[in-house]
């Protein structure tokens, strides 16, 4: 997909497009599409510039897309929002599309992308082998690797009972990332300094599957002879069990790659073009939408923005997942840091509004999990705040942030500027192991909420 741009415009799709920019309902509507180094061709950037509205909504994916699956989020997520604003509001629509990848045996609620219908749940029944719409996709993310993969795809299906073939696939997929010193042009080893790898690209294979697979059990994955009663498990046997640890691995892998992947197609590529944006249609008002790693997209972009400029009106992350910490200007347990993005809320002239849930299996269970750095000695299931993510319990770190309800959110309006969590749970709640509600995100409520933020409404 990189360099690819796919423009789609109050319902005319260029020739030679794609058929699936139809299904967008929203009008008028821009397909914007980064590749992994934030680069979008010139026709989409024109086209973003030329919408007419008085306020654009723009929304970036999260992590496990692949660009049908996000075409149609845009279209369902959008769908409620010109009933629901003022009459002075004209709308305009982008959908942010950026290189990710879809594991088609993990469950999005109500949603089944290979029929574009509600109900249905992906690719089931695979156990720990890889499905084949999922192979696939990780030959496109992963380009030509087909040998590594090939041999990972017949370790998961095998599975065997040694510590060997654990080893040889740990090895693989460090490769893969590219933290093994064999560069992949998107890695990260040239996204993070060496101490900020994660523990589970690092560390010792076998304890890392053991301990995603209990993390799966955790959030109420099943699967034969699970890892608390398969016989000799706590004795070090039951190896054969972990290897639904092993392809948790990988997807978590992956996922990590997403999240160097987001922050710079947010601040080098969403970025300046917002900024140019500000200096081209100044009083045309952006209001920035992220999902998951979405939302570090968007949050990214702030980066790109100069500090004068007034034109991102709000911002709303949904089940964002990066750190709570992300815009404080001092770590709790390290004074002397901040947030990667601390400050940067001052750049929106309008609310920085966070959205989380419990029911996030992904943000509560795996996020910190994945996110724990090497050396260090947290539990694995004990919650270690160091690494919670924003959209498990909102904005921490910034004094003052007001905590609020949906319903209270709704009913009783947002903050003018600053840090505000609110507690979505009342409707983000549905979804399947592992990621749970992670994706129940195509609520009338949410986009109310965007609508509230962005001080939009009737």
């Amino acid at each position: 997909m990189e360099g690819d741009v796919m423009v789609h415009i109050g319902g005319v799709v260029p020739a030679g497009a794609s058929q699936t920019a139809a299904v967008i309902g929203a009008r008028p509507y821009v397909e914007l599409t980064f590749d992994a180094q934030g680069d979008a061709g010139p026709g989409a950037r024109e086209a973003v510039f030329g919408i007419e509205a008085t306020d654009l909504l723009v929304f970036a994916h999260g992590w496990n897309s692949d660009r049908s699956t996000a075409i149609r989020l845009f279209d369902r997520f959008y769908a409620p929002f010109a009933d629901l604003v003022g009459t002075g509001v004209r709308l305009g629509y982008v959908g942010v599309v950026w290189p990710s990848i879809r594991f088609a045996d993990e469950p999005i609620p109500d949603f089944d992308p290979a029929l574009g219908a509600v109900g249905g749940a992906g690719e089931p029944g695979h156990g720990t082998a890889l499905d084949p719409v999922t192979r696939r996709a990780l030959g496109a993310f992963w380009p030509g690797r087909a040998a590594e993969l090939d041999r990972i795809a017949e370790l998961l299906e095998e599975r065997p009972e040694h510590e060997g073939g654990f080893t040889e696939f740990g090895a693989l997929v460090r490769e893969l990332a590219g933290v093994d010193g064999v560069g992949t042009g998107d890695d990260l080893a040239a996204a993070f300094a060496p101490r900020e790898v994660p523990d589970f690209l690092g560390g010792d294979v076998l304890r890392v599957c053991r301990e995603f697979t209990d993390a799966l059990a955790e959030a109420g994955a099943t699967f034969p002879g699970g890892p608390r009663d398969f016989p000799g498990f706590s004795a070090g046997g039951g190896l054969r069990t972990l290897w639904n640890g092993a392809k948790e691995m990988l997807r978590q892998a992956t996922y990590y790659q997403m999240k160097a992947r987001a922050g710079v197609v947010g601040e080098h590529g969403l970025g300046p073009l917002l900024a140019e944006l500000a200096g081209r249609r100044p009083a045309l008002r952006v209001h920035l939408i992220g999902h998951s790693f979405g939302g570090r997209v968007v949050s990214f972009a702030l980066r790109g923005l100069p500090s004068g400029a007034r034109n991102v009106k709000s911002l709303t992350v949904l089940q964002g997942a990066f750190s709570h910490y992300a815009f404080a200007d001092s770590l709790p347990h390290d004074r002397g840091r901040g947030g990667a993005l601390r400050g940067l809320q001052a750049r929106i002239d309008g609310p920085l509004t966070a959205c989380h849930s419990p029911y996030d299996s992904s943000l509560k269970v795996f996020y910190p999990l994945a996110s724990r750095m090497a050396g260090d000695s947290a539990g694995l299931l004990g919650f270690d705040e160091r690494w919670g993510a924003i959209g498990h319990d909102g904005v921490q770190g910034v004094p003052g942030t007001p905590r609020l309800t949906l319903d209270a959110a709704l009913g009783g309006g947002l903050p003018a500027a600053g840090c505000v969590s609110v507690d979505a749970g009342s409707v983000v709640r549905r979804g399947g192991a592992p990621s749970g509600a992670h994706s129940d995100i195509c609520h009338e409520e949410l986009a109310r909420l965007v609508v509230v933020a962005g001080r939009m409404g009737r």
